[in-house]
């Protein structure tokens, strides 16, 4: 029976009833949003737009691609000069984009982020840094991983600056944090290129922050940044709110994407 033919009391009780139903469904969704939400999440830092670097350099390119989520980050050293003023890094991101697009015909910078000496991480690769975007930094495991490069040359004995590795653990915490990847724990990612050091279709296992030479045939990140991961992944879980318990080292999150990667990076 229409709502507007129930008499009296009736129709007062029938809308009460229906006010509570939509009342109720709505805190169920909101409920159920909240148990959706990783428990474990750090703040976004800031980070300059590509605008701030890419000026009239910006060449046509394919739509950017996405993964579902991005489950471990692998760092990265650009192997260019150390001893730059932190006001010319946008220059010398546009001149790693230049030598990348022009120099090998990439579609775009592989590195998802880069982080200067002092601090600053500016936006890389085009398509969102809200977004699992798809890099081009790590040949074979650039599905579902974030790559973060440090501006400059980190070899053996070279000092890593603290503001850079504070950086690099913030947006690490961060992109990690969307998925509820802890840090300190293992990833199992499956490779997509047999040019990396595992065949493709093979899974390996990895640190969830890993340096470049773990997963490619490269010195890169460099043994001085690789030796501060440690300290990198520690400065992460922090950030995330992780107390020390809550690593299960020996626990794996599954990567599976098997399809190829376009540019897939840097060559050492």
């Amino acid at each position: 029976m229409p709502l507007g033919c129930v008499p009296g009391v009736a129709a007062a009780v029938a809308l009460v009833l229906c006010a509570y139903g939509v009342e109720h469904a709505a805190e169920n969704d909101t409920g159920s949003a909240a148990r959706a939400t990783p428990a474990h999440q750090a703040p976004r830092p800031a980070v300059v737009p590509r605008s701030a670097w890419i000026g009239d350099a910006a060449r046509d390119q394919p739509p950017p691609r996405y993964d579902d989520e991005v489950v471990a980050v692998f760092v990265h050293h650009t192997d260019s000069p150390n001893g730059y003023d932190c006001a010319d890094a946008p220059a010398i991101i546009r001149s790693l984009y230049e030598g990348q697009t022009d120099g090998r015909d990439w579609d775009d910078l592989g590195y998802n982020f880069v982080v200067d000496r002092c601090g600053t991480v500016y936006e890389g690769r085009a398509g969102g840094t809200d977004q699992p975007v798809t890099g081009a930094h790590t040949q074979g495991f650039n599905h579902r991983t974030t790559g973060i490069a440090a501006l400059g040359t980190f070899t053996e004995g070279t000092e890593v600056p603290p503001r850079m590795l504070h950086a690099i653990a913030a947006v690490a915490a961060w992109k990690l944090g969307t998925s509820g990847t802890d840090p300190l724990a293992d990833v199992r990612l499956v490779s997509s290129n047999g040019g990396s050091r595992y065949a493709a279709g093979s899974a390996a296992t990895f640190p969830a922050i890993a340096g470049h030479s773990d997963g490619y045939m490269t010195d890169c990140p460099g043994a001085a940044l690789k030796a501060r991961l440690p300290q990198i992944r520690a400065e992460a879980a922090r950030l995330q709110g992780r107390a020390t318990g809550d690593t299960v080292p020996d626990a794996t999150q599954t990567a599976v994407r098997n399809d190829d990667t376009r540019n897939e990076e840097q060559e050492p």
